[in-house]
This record gives structure tokens, C-alpha cells and sequence, in this order.
């Protein structure tokens, strides 16, 4: 019986692991890069603001965190404007090993690199950051074991920092419904993860994308069974750390934005939006064809309607256009995104 912490881990970055072993997402779930070509355009659009902010320099990063199959890394590549494409340095994080076919100029790492001026994107990397699985027992929270085969047991209470973690983020704000025991994940592995991140980007933005909560959720009571889960092959399945499934939980992006700005130090402006606001602010707007060019232009007409749905995809409030946008802006002389889309985090 090992702690779900660690367990999680092995399951998904150990020898055999899900994810080292080389498991793309794209057999598993979808992601907004897998959707169509709109979520690319829109981060190629937020790339340019951000080399646009920075005064054109020699050089600028886009680095991609959590590549997976690279899919994201290598549209930046190819969709890059004449203005950014001779300078601009593509970097597809990711433990797994590097797809056979990359294309040109797409640099693989299995660790960030430490010094970014440009715009790094981690889109659903933070949720398969393993983290303390805990449950409220006996007036206390205790961390929860498990085995391969999923069957779970109580272990120690929580040491002292997830105890202060969750008395911040995660206060217990009612029973849970029906009886249940209440559950949680500490986020301090995320904090720290992302912080790591941010501290390496001297000057531009960086942006964690994810399935998210907020503290208002958790005093509310709409994740106190927590949100763990398990995905295979595009079903969610039981969370079981044997190394078949992706493993993930929803993220406290308002906790990480505290750790930032706590432990990076310099400028820096943060926002945590929606992805439907950013991406209305960069421009993906849902446009159905006209029937008239079905008629002239059948295959146009193809086009169009499914770049429709790609968009509506993205931005449907109760799918991937919910997801949350963390945006920490350094060292910035203006802002790249609308103030009026903007929700700060204190």
C-alpha cells in the first residue's frame, strides 16, 4: 500500500509508466490543441503580442510544458508569422519520449529551460501533477493509501504544510452531501511545480491552462468528494495507479497564483480568467457559414462548418471553454490581454 501520491507518480512517470512509456494524450482524451487549428492561431496571436511587447528581439521562446504528442509546439512552428518565424525558438517539454516525426526546428526537453523570454503554455500539464490524496477522518485529515489495484486505506494525518495548504485553500466550509467523508487534493506540488515555471521567464508571460477550482467551489461544497479520476482511451475510467490510465485532478489555480507570486520575484501582473475570455480576446470567434456556399463551394463550406464546431468546442462554458487561464505577465512594458476580460488574483 503506498501513499496515492506516490503511487500516481509511479503510474504515470515510473519505468513502465503511462506517460514514460510514450502514451500520446490524443489516444486518450482531448485536449484544445487536438480540437482544430483555432486554439494554435490563438496562442500564435498571443506569442506575437507578447515579441510585440518585448520590442522584437533577437530572439523569443515559445516553450510548450506538458507537450504530449507535440501537436501545440510544432502548429507554433509551422503557423508562426514571417515577422516571428526566423526568431522565434519552439521547445516541446515532455517526459515521454519525442515523436519520430517532428517537425523542423521544434527543440525536445524532458525539464523547461531555465531562462525564457517569450511565452510558455502549459496546457493540462498541471493536472497530472501528482499530489496528496487526502480524506477527512475522525476530525482530522489524513492522507489516503493505495494499491495497484486501486483499493484504498487511510494512512497518517497531514504533515504541517498541506495542514496550512488546506486551512488557506481548502477549509472545510460544510459536511459533505449524504453522509460521504470529504476528500481533497493538496495542491503543493502544483504550487511548486508552477512556480518553478514562472521563475524561469525573465521577461514575457506564462500561462497554465486547466481544469480548475476555485476557493468559492471548495467553501461551496462542489468538489468535496475531490476530483480524481481516471482516462483511457477517451472514457473516464476508475483511478487506478497500475500504469494503464492517465491519472489527473483538477487544479487550484488560485492557490498557484499565490505561490508565484510569493516566490518569484520582479513585475509581474496576474490573471486568472476563462479560456472562452481569452480566446474571445484573441480573436476565436464562432462564425457559421453561409448555406449559400455550400452550393458554390461544398469542400469550403466542409471547412468552415467544422471550424465552427473546433471553435464552439473551445469555448463552451461548460467544456474546454470553463478551463481555467492562469496568465502571469513579467517584466511587461503594457499588457497583452484585454483589462476587460481580466478577473486579478489578490
Amino acid at each position: 500500500m503506498l501513499d496515492w501520491e506516490l503511487a500516481w507518480s509511479r503510474a504515470l512517470y515510473g519505468p513502465n509508466g503511462f506517460f514514460a512509456r510514450g502514451e500520446r494524450p490524443d489516444g486518450h482524451f482531448r485536449t484544445s490543441p487536438l480540437v482544430g487549428p483555432a486554439f494554435a492561431e490563438a496562442v500564435v496571436t498571443l506569442l506575437d503580442r507578447v515579441d510585440h511587447a518585448l520590442g522584437r528581439p533577437a530572439r523569443v521562446d515559445f516553450v510548450d510544458v506538458g507537450a504530449g504528442g507535440g501537436e501545440l509546439a510544432e502548429e507554433v512552428r509551422e503557423r508562426a508569422p514571417s515577422r516571428l518565424a526566423d526568431r522565434v525558438v519552439v521547445t516541446a517539454v515532455d517526459v515521454a519520449p519525442s515523436p519520430a516525426c517532428r517537425v523542423p526546428g521544434v527543440v525536445w526537453r524532458s525539464t523547461p529551460p531555465r531562462r525564457v523570454v517569450g511565452l510558455v503554455v502549459a496546457n493540462e500539464w498541471l493536472d497530472a501533477v501528482p499530489c496528496p490524496v487526502l480524506v477527512r477522518r475522525g476530525g482530522r485529515w489524513r492522507r489516503v493509501g493505495v494499491d495497484s489495484a486501486g483499493r484504498e486505506a487511510v494512512l497518517d494525518p497531514v504533515d504541517a504544510a498541506v495542514r496550512a495548504w488546506l486551512g488557506r485553500w481548502w477549509p472545510i466550509g460544510r459536511r459533505a452531501r449524504g453522509g460521504a467523508e470529504l476528500r481533497a487534493e493538496a495542491g503543493t506540488p502544483r504550487d511548486r511545480a508552477w512556480t518553478s515555471v514562472v521563475r524561469g521567464v525573465r521577461a514575457g508571460v506564462a500561462v497554465a491552462v486547466d481544469y480548475h477550482h476555485r476557493l468559492a467551489d471548495r467553501l461551496a461544497g462542489r468538489v468535496d468528494a475531490g476530483t480524481l479520476a481516471g482516462y483511457l482511451r477517451g472514457r473516464r475510467v476508475a483511478p487506478i495507479p497500475d500504469g494503464s490510465r492517465d491519472l489527473t485532478a483538477h487544479v487550484a489555480l488560485d492557490a498557484c497564483a499565490a505561490a508565484v507570486h510569493a516566490g518569484v520575484g520582479g513585475p509581474l501582473r496576474t490573471t486568472l480568467t476563462t479560456q472562452r475570455r481569452v480566446l474571445a480576446d484573441l480573436g476565436v470567434v464562432r462564425a457559421a457559414p453561409s448555406p449559400s456556399l455550400a452550393a458554390t463551394d461544398p469542400f469550403g463550406w466542409l471547412d468552415a462548418a467544422a471550424r465552427s464546431g473546433g471553435v464552439a468546442e473551445l469555448t463552451s462554458p461548460e467544456g474546454l471553454g470553463g478551463f481555467g487561464w492562469l496568465v502571469h505577465e513579467v517584466a511587461l512594458p503594457v499588457r497583452v490581454l484585454a483589462s476587460g476580460d481580466r478577473s486579478p488574483v489578490h
